[in-house]
């Protein structure tokens, strides 16, 4: 078993779990920082550590482009490579390949509700970068515009080179803006590209066989479509090939924030209980509750280390800019009673300063006190759906949150 059920959110399909990897357990809600291109921005390995992060994402795209997937083979994979001990994530690729393929950095964000634009849009200024075709997707890299293809088999090998302990199929990514036919030709196109990401699975864990076991989880699609989501989800959790199964389940694609809830709980309804259910691209804490109530299991988002790096500090009051002249002489923790590191050594005044002269340790500390907050509150949320506290905990968390100033 690679997922084990806990504590049942009662009347909702919240739950904890605990997902069992070679390189240990995540006990789950979990949330998972982003290390992009095998470091999570501005800080080590071990401040991750220290943070309370229990696994680590890494990005197929970025890391086949450079240093190459083999090279990070031949160091004895990701966590190897970049001195991380525990469990490892990588996504397929297939959300840089069309973001950037496109020339849009926010493909998912609001911008685009209620937009109608051709199914080939390209963002204004911009070079169309890729073309996905039933097979696979050209694309130009955006570090020389050299000529690339993924394909289902392409990224399931880069993938098993770069050795994370969970790995997702290659899909399609759409936009809110593709209309409703292109969404359905795409889901069926990611369909397809599923059942050939199980074979290629199997027929390479077969080939490194010396290596540990990889688990695969198959992506849901479907935008804001509730038949299309509910027919990904059962299609991608009934789908064996010569015995070959997905071992969890991404929940991805194009939605807007306030169907979030909605959304995760069609796939949720339709995929097995069995399975860990990963949600992509999610960080703020309103979206934590709405999806784990809804049955999402662990969570990963490049935003807590982003907004760091602007000066932007969360906490349990809201977020803030610590460049705001208030802060000049605030000789107090980013947050009172927090236990980072950051928080129980430096003092507001003296990461202004960071930040005010442009000081590469304003990022690390501001990364290390975002991604403690953020850790910590799904852990904090775990801990009260198994102490029978969850609802109290919501609006405590939320009230405080999203209070008026």
């Amino acid at each position: 078993m690679n997922f084990t059920l806990g504590t049942r959110l009662e009347g909702k399909l919240g739950r904890t779990g605990t997902i069992h990897t070679p390189h240990g357990d995540i006990r789950t809600p979990a949330f998972i920082p982003v290390g992009t291109k095998a470091t999570v921005k501005a800080v080590t390995p071990e401040e991750v550590a220290e943070v309370g992060a229990q696994a680590v994402l890494a990005n197929a795209y970025h890391l086949y482009l450079q240093p190459g997937s083999d090279v990070v083979d031949e160091a004895g994979g990701l966590g190897a490579f970049m001195n991380w001990p525990g469990p490892t994530f990588t996504d397929s690729g297939g959300f840089q390949v069309m973001s950037l393929g496109s020339g849009f950095k926010k493909v998912l964000s609001e911008e685009f509700s209620g937009k109608t634009l051709a199914d080939d849009a390209v963002a204004d200024g911009k070079e169309r970068l890729a073309n996905v075709d039933d097979d696979g997707v050209w694309f130009r890299s955006h570090l020389n515009g050299d000529l690339h293809r993924f394909t289902p088999e392409i990224s399931m090998r880069i993938q098993h080179e770069l050795g994370a302990d969970i790995i997702f199929a290659f899909d399609e990514l759409t936009t809110l803006m593709n209309s409703r036919g292109y969404q359905e030709e795409a889901l069926e196109r990611t369909r397809l590209w599923a059942e050939r990401c199980l074979v290629a699975h199997k027929d390479l864990t077969r080939e490194r066989a010396d290596k540990p076991y990889q688990q695969l989880f198959g992506v849901i699609q479907g935008a804001q479509y509730e038949d299309l989501r509910r027919k990904a989800a059962r299609d991608l959790g009934a789908m064996e090939v010569d015995g070959q199964r997905f071992d969890g389940f991404g929940i991805g694609g194009a939605l807007e924030k306030e169907n979030l809830a909605t959304i995760v709980g069609w796939v949720s309804e339709e995929l097995p209980e069995d399975r860990a259910r990963h949600m992509l691209g999610i960080s703020e804490p309103d979206d934590f509750f709405a999806c784990i109530e809804n049955g999402a299991d662990t969570f990963d988002c490049v935003n807590p280390s982003r907004v760091a790096r602007n000066a932007a500090i969360y906490s349990p009051d809201g977020r803030f800019n610590i460049t705001r002249a208030e802060f000049k002489r605030d000789f107090s923790p980013l947050v009172d009673g927090c236990e980072c590191y950051t928080c129980t050594h430096y003092s507001k005044a003296y990461i202004h300063h960071l930040f005010k002269a442009k000081e590469i340790l304003s990022s690390t500390l501001a990364t290390i006190h975002n991604e403690h907050f953020t850790v910590k509150l799904v852990d904090s949320i775990r801990a009260s759906i198994e102490d029978g506290t969850y609802w109290e905990f919501k609006d405590q968390v939320l009230g405080r949150f999203y209070a008026t100033k």
